[in-house]
């Protein structure tokens, strides 16, 4: 598995990812992640809309709390040919939990803690912390990706702007 190190840090330490790099204009990798029920759900389930993929640490954090909260909103005003997947490696319980005290209705969380499939297809595993890293990902109707944003300190939140240009974009 190809080693990637010092993309991302975590308060400036710098950390390992694991995986190939996902790159725009390529077919977006297929993974399996379970859902809060913790049944199994294949990326390619979602062909046909655009995904906005939100990879996060964990949601029991200030920041993925944030980030989740915020796309929770946004997902509500994209209609119904966009989907909002956030995936950490929380296990389906606590996700669930989580969305229950937060009111988080309008993203999908998934859990990615069983076989680490969406961190090694994207590359977003970190190597140090078996945790995912922080990034967004716009996937169009066809699978194609046609963004992407790495944020390169994991204590960061992702810049949301560009993020919801790029689903605009591919509307």
């Amino acid at each position: 598995m190809t080693e990637r190190p010092g993309l991302i840090t975590i308060k400036g330490n710098p950390l390992t990812l694991l995986g190939d790099e996902v790159r725009v204009g390529q077919a977006a990798p297929d993974f399996t992640v379970l859902d809060n029920s913790l049944e199994p759900v294949d990326f390619s389930s979602f062909r046909g809309k655009v995904c906005v993929i939100s990879s996060v640490p964990s949601l029991d954090t200030p920041v993925c709390d944030a980030q989740t909260r915020r796309f929770n909103v946004e997902a509500g005003k994209l209609g119904n040919d966009v989907v909002v997947l956030t995936i950490s490696m929380d296990l389906p319980f606590a996700q669930k939990r989580w969305c229950g005290a937060a009111g988080v209705d309008k993203v999908h969380t998934l859990s990615d803690h069983r076989d680490a499939s969406f961190g090694r297809a994207f590359g977003m595993l970190i190597m140090e912390l078996r945790l995912l890293a922080r990034g967004v990902f716009v996937i169009d109707r066809k699978g194609i990706v046609r963004y992407i944003q790495l944020v390169k300190e994991v204590g960061t939140e992702p810049e949301y702007g560009p993020v919801l240009e790029a689903v605009k974009a591919v509307l």
